[in-house]
């Protein structure tokens, strides 16, 4: 035993250092070994490799042998770093070099990134390297994703909101504060409440919390608040953020400002309504101007039989008036719901706003003071009538918010260019030069509510008996007809303004001229008069009997037809209603052209819809009248029917 000692050959022999540096030497090479990490032992006076560990062999492609016995830089993963005997002087002065991302690549050219960290170290008598290499690429791949996540979170257009539990923001991104006014240090720890704008009751919240604490995923719309105390609306999913063990710790929002297309999607809908009344409308108005037509004729032949009766007269000159205002509300109805195109003409827009303040300056109370800013505006294409329609609505509005007091009504002209951004949010206009006319009053204003309805037909705040509803109705279809459109800007004791904006024209006005002069008379053409109604039928003979016409009269269509085959002589004239059963005006006037080609018709309609003065001439027809037609106007088309101006050439 003792000789197995003495000569070494047993574990019995060594001393307790030796048995102590033996069993930490084995200890260090199992964990050289086994290690997770790749490890180089290099030689700290020649920088050669002179032990390489089994992952490292593994990371980089290469066998043990073709790396020991190498420096650093003869291998190729490593011949890239910048100065190796840089490095080594460092090694060798401070003891330690660290490279946090290195780029390297395997022996079979694949990519990788590792931290690099090469400490010096006393190993029993000689001084040695120690090179930890770790593998780093899937980290840095997950921090590449999380940064460009982070990214894409702060650079998004919706806005992201994170919560705790209990509500409290953790994290804003930008968008945040770009739409609510907020800082996103002002956010943080708040709770979002500080948005609410008490447009939505505590009901609405208490169901989405509901949802939340279920663990589901809420979508829905907010009317929130900004910080300068505007509101606007926002759609909203929040959905709940869970750990590993499936509980839930935070909250996540994902928000985008839909103010401006709620203002679209409102300004569809209100044009879709408007046009569903506008039909409705067109329906009605063709009733009344049937009746209206039967009411201004007979009170002309009733004039005209008690002219010796000044107390009669005077009776029949109140209901004219009556039957004149009746008149004007259906021809508001019928330009409302654009049925009723009023023909336009180059004009100087200020000399038409001008003469309808003189009138509008007489009708309402000297208390209201009326100031003007026009300036020198490009031409429009527009009807002057519908013009000063639309200014006497306007100022009659403005007295109406301002007759409890001494007020101010301003109006205001001048040209401007539009541009996308403006345009964007009102659908009626375009790119382009436009004369905008402004209405501005000192009033009591209006709220939301009323604005949301102040252009429906027959809405108004006014008391009863005060007034139909119509007013800005007409004027908003008054504006559809001249490719126009208006706004309104206004808030509760801080008055209204109104913009109304017309497409500028590039040709010149054209001066409007008007002459009176009297009724034409006939010199006994023979005229067939067709008409449904057998009042209206009546009338028609009527009236043309007292011109001096001679006139048959039916209120058939198939008796029309025989009338005409049988007559020896050609009627001169046939006047025909447009709507009528069994065969309308259009198809009637077909079969008369078929049979004699030349003969002048003339259509009357209560109400045209699509027809219109071109069309009717297009199909051979002479002109169009549109009930109720006066005697002044029945006389006039007539005669100019009968007595076309000769043509030249």
């Amino acid at each position: 035993m003792s000789s197995n000692i003495t000569n070494g050959d047993t574990p019995g022999s060594e001393t307790p250092t030796e048995r102590a540096l033996r069993a930490s030497e084995l200890s260090y090479r199992r964990l050289f070994e086994a290690a997770q990490d790749g490890i180089l032992i290099l030689d700290v006076d020649t920088g050669q490799i002179t032990d390489v560990n089994p992952f490292l062999v593994k990371l980089l492609g290469y066998s043990h042998s073709e790396m020991v016995g190498k420096t650093v830089g003869e291998l190729s993963p490593f011949k890239d770093i910048v100065s190796n005997q840089a490095m080594l002087e460092r090694l060798q002065k401070d003891g330690y070099v660290r490279y946090h991302d290195l780029p390297l690549k395997t022996k079979d050219r694949q990519h990788i990134a590792v931290e690099f960290v090469s400490n010096v170290y006393q190993a029993g008598e000689k001084r040695v390297i120690q090179c930890n290499i770790r593998d780093i690429t899937e980290r840095k791949r997950t921090e590449e994703s999380h940064a460009r996540l982070a990214t894409a979170v702060e650079q998004a257009a919706e806005t992201i909101v994170i919560t705790d539990t209990q509500g409290a923001i953790l994290y804003a991104n930008p968008s945040f504060a770009k739409t609510t006014g907020y800082t996103v240090a002002e956010a943080i720890g708040q709770n979002p409440r500080l948005l609410k704008s008490g447009k939505q009751d505590a009901e609405f919240y208490r169901r989405m919390w509901h949802t939340l604490l279920r663990g589901e995923t809420w979508s829905g719309h907010f009317i929130n608040k900004r910080k300068d105390g505007t509101l606007y609306d926002e759609d909203a999913t929040i959905s709940p953020v869970r750990d590993a063990g499936g509980a839930i710790f935070n909250y996540v929002a994902v928000k985008r400002d839909v103010t401006r297309e709620m203002k679209l999607e409102a300004g569809i809908n209100q044009a879709q309504k408007m046009e569903s009344i506008g039909q409705l409308a067109g329906g009605i108005a063709h009733d009344f101007n049937n009746i209206l037509s039967c009411i201004v004729g007979y009170l002309h032949l009733a004039k005209g039989e008690t002219q010796n009766n000044p107390v009669v007269l005077g009776y029949l000159e109140q209901i004219t008036k009556a039957t004149n205002r009746a008149t004007d509300l259906v021809h508001q109805i019928l330009t409302f719901s654009r049925q009723n195109k009023p023909e336009r003409e180059p004009i100087k827009l200020n000399h038409v706003v001008l003469e309808a303040l003189k009138l509008l300056r007489a009708s309402v109370p000297a208390t209201i003071r009326i100031i003007t800013e026009l300036t020198e505006t490009p031409t429009v294409l527009a009807n002057a009538s519908a013009i000063h329609q639309v200014i006497m609505n306007l100022g009659t509005n403005a007295w109406h918010a301002m007759r409890d007091q001494p007020g101010t009504l301003k109006v205001e002209m001048n040209v401007m260019e539009t541009e996308v951004d403006f345009v964007r949010t009102r659908p009626d206009l375009h790119l382009g030069r436009y004369v905008r006319l402004s209405f501005t009053d000192t009033g009591c204003g209006m709220d939301r509510a009323t604005l949301d309805h102040v252009f429906e037909p027959f809405f108004t705040t006014k008391a009863v008996g005060e007034g139909t509803g119509l007013g800005l109705a007409v004027v908003h279809g008054i504006m559809k007809n001249h490719d126009g459109a208006i706004s309104v800007y206004s808030h509760p004791g801080e008055g209204t303004t109104f913009h109304l904006y017309f497409p500028a024209y590039e040709a010149g006005p054209i001066e409007p001229t008007t002459e009176i002069k009297p009724i034409p008379r006939g010199q006994g053409e023979r005229i067939l008069f067709v008409d449904d109604e057998e009042a209206l039928a009546s009338l028609g003979r009527q009236l043309l009997d007292r011109l001096g016409y001679q006139v048959t009269m039916t209120t058939s269509v198939l008796e029309a037809v025989a009338i005409v085959q049988a007559q020896a002589k050609p009627f001169d004239l046939v006047i025909t209603d447009l709507a009528m059963p069994i065969m309308d005006g259009v198809k009637f006037g077909g079969q008369l052209l078929q049979m004699q080609p030349n003969l002048p018709i003339i259509l009357t309609t209560g109400f045209s819809g699509l027809m219109n003065a071109e069309k009717i001439r297009g199909l051979g027809f002479r002109e169009l009248l549109t009930k109720p037609v006066t005697a002044r106007v029945l006389g006039e088309t007539v005669h100019r029917v009968l007595h076309p101006p000769a043509t030249v050439g």
